[in-house]
């Protein structure tokens, strides 16, 4: 998740004297930018990451490279290779539908959450609700402009954003588990115009404080978007 690699980058780099504090500050860079290059697909699923190459290109030294690599196979984005080396994952069938079984019950469950705590903060507390509409609003420019990345960047955060607004703080740890796998989900299948007004649906219940109609959308946007995932890379819903 992008805002975990943050604080891990300012810890790293907040003038600490620990030994290897640079270092790790340098495997957290190094994990940011080879998990990016695989979400934006400039590493594309299949695709041998040679050590060696991926230090040249990000001109950085093996060592960070190499620990940022093991990161990246304990997140699931890398996989090791039967000999030596890592590839980046390729995601068959059974994977999609592992995701969408986690993902589903969290989602669902993130919703109602900030639904209820919107409810609970009162009218005064708008600006709860700020995060998640200037996400929907990022995706709608970016649908209008055909800016595809953009779109699947700003509907990624929207469900992050969702999970913030829970204020379930364990929610939002066992997602960041999921967050890139996510992401790399959402870039690879397509974004029907409909899933944008589902999006919108579950924007309206959270903040009229409705928690069983948030979690009722996010339940069937959830359920929808599986089967596109599955129609969009495997030919069935």
């Amino acid at each position: 998740m992008a805002g975990s690699s943050k604080q891990h980058g300012e810890g790293a780099g907040g003038g600490s004297t620990t030994p290897g504090a640079g270092r790790t500050s340098l495997s957290a860079c190094a994990r940011d930018a080879v998990r990016q290059r695989i979400v934006d697909r400039r590493y594309p699923q299949g695709a041998r990451l040679v050590e060696r190459e991926v230090a040249e290109e990000l001109r950085m030294s093996r060592v960070p490279v190499r620990e940022a690599l093991r990161a990246l196979v304990a997140e699931g984005l890398l996989e090791l290779l039967p000999h030596s080396g890592v590839r980046v994952r390729r995601l068959e069938r059974v994977d999609v539908q592992h995701l969408y079984e986690v993902w589903e019950p969290l989602a669902v469950q993130a919703s109602r959450l900030a639904a209820r705590r919107v409810a609970g903060a009162g009218a005064g507390e708008s600006s709860l609700l700020s995060a998640l509409r200037a996400s929907l609003d990022r995706a709608e420019q970016a649908a209008a402009d055909g800016e595809g990345a953009s779109e699947v960047a700003a509907h990624t955060a929207f469900h992050e954003d969702i999970v913030t607004l829970s204020g379930n703080p364990l929610l939002a740890r066992t997602m960041e588990q999921l967050a890139w796998q996510l992401q790399l989900l959402f870039g690879l299948r397509e974004e029907p115009e409909h899933m944008r007004a589902q999006h919108a649906l579950m924007f309206r219940h959270i903040a009229a404080g409705d928690e069983e109609s948030a979690a009722a959308s996010t339940l069937l946007h959830v359920r929808d978007s599986r089967s596109v995932a599955l129609r969009s890379l495997f030919g069935a819903g």
